[in-house]
């Protein structure tokens, strides 16, 4: 009788892997799939893409799950392709096909452009119902499942970037860069209803997340190739995922202050409102600029405090 293999003991392991996500699974399969293979005691990812989409998921091992959040409300970019003519109850092409309209032959590249123009800038916009938010404490994917649809508030989003890259008869494909929030299933079709024909998305890469603007990406099946060592070595420290905030270095004095959870003075303090906060030895945490202009801890390492 063969011995039953014990599974690796997790580890702590801190740190950001861009991860390239694959055509298929949700954002928390692939999580669950990059956790296993670090043995990570914890990790978790940093907003969801569907499993119609691909590519950069940070997923945050360790102590990197403390900044998760802010890395969700972060820009990001996209490449999207969509058709023309046809709806979908989801909005994609994973969706059933709710309407199948003909495209005029007026719609040429000009009226693209003035249906993109009102859809920049700040905008509101109704999340879809196949979407991951919740009523009434279920997810509305699964109401619209059942055939419910149920009112949504809208939210004001901002889309810093929606041009039309490539045509090719009626798939159109565009380069997106929106705020935390922004469904780009919606743009599209607001996008088709606006030029009266309708349209769903048909395929959608994320390009970036900030301050992530041009990442080196790894895919699962690069990941499941190498052994431990090599893993590790792809993990990025958990400050440069806040690279686009100021830095705070601290004197010793200061540094033990803020380990305390006390407010210092800092000479020249930056006018912004969240930083990155160095003592000596490294990085600390994430602080906060009060109105007074002293530097608060906010959310600290444990390494820092411990």
């Amino acid at each position: 009788m063969s011995t039953p293999q014990r599974r690796p003991r997790r580890r702590d392991v801190h740190g950001v892997l861009l991860l390239d996500k694959p055509l298929g699974p949700s954002s928390n399969q692939a999580l669950q799939a990059a956790k296993r293979l670090f043995n990570a005691n914890k990790a978790g990812h940093t907003g969801s893409l569907d499993p119609l989409a691909t590519g950069l998921l940070p997923l945050c091992f360790g102590e990197a799950t403390k900044i998760s959040s802010y890395l969700l409300e972060a820009d990001k970019r996209y490449r999207a392709r969509c058709r023309l003519g046809v709806r979908t109850d989801s909005g994609d092409a994973a969706g059933a096909i709710t309407e199948t309209r003909t495209v005029p032959a007026s719609i040429d590249a000009a009226a693209i452009e003035r249906a993109l123009s009102p859809l920049r800038g700040d905008i509101e916009q109704i999340p879809p119902m196949y979407s991951a938010l919740k009523h009434q404490g279920k997810r509305l994917y699964e109401l619209a499942r059942q055939g419910e649809e149920v009112e949504r508030k809208s939210r004001r989003v901002h889309i810093a970037r929606y041009d039309l890259l490539t045509r090719d008869g009626d798939e159109l494909e565009f380069d997106i860069v929106c705020s935390s929030g922004t469904y780009v299933r919606t743009l599209v079709d607001d996008l088709g209803e606006s030029l009266g024909c309708g349209a769903h998305v048909t395929s959608l890469r994320r390009l970036g997340v900030q301050p992530f603007d041009t990442p080196t990406m790894h895919t699962l099946a690069e990941l499941e190739q190498m052994d431990a060592a090599a893993r590790d070595a792809l993990l990025i420290p958990v400050d440069a995922a806040l690279a686009r905030w100021p830095a705070v270095e601290l004197t010793m004095d200061a540094a033990r202050y803020i380990r305390q959870g006390q407010a210092v003075w800092v000479p020249h303090a930056p006018g912004e409102k969240r930083v990155r906060l160095y003592s000596p030895a490294g990085f600390m945490g994430i602080g906060e600029t009060l109105d007074d202009g002293r530097i608060a801890p906010r959310r600290m390492m444990s390494w820092a405090v411990g």
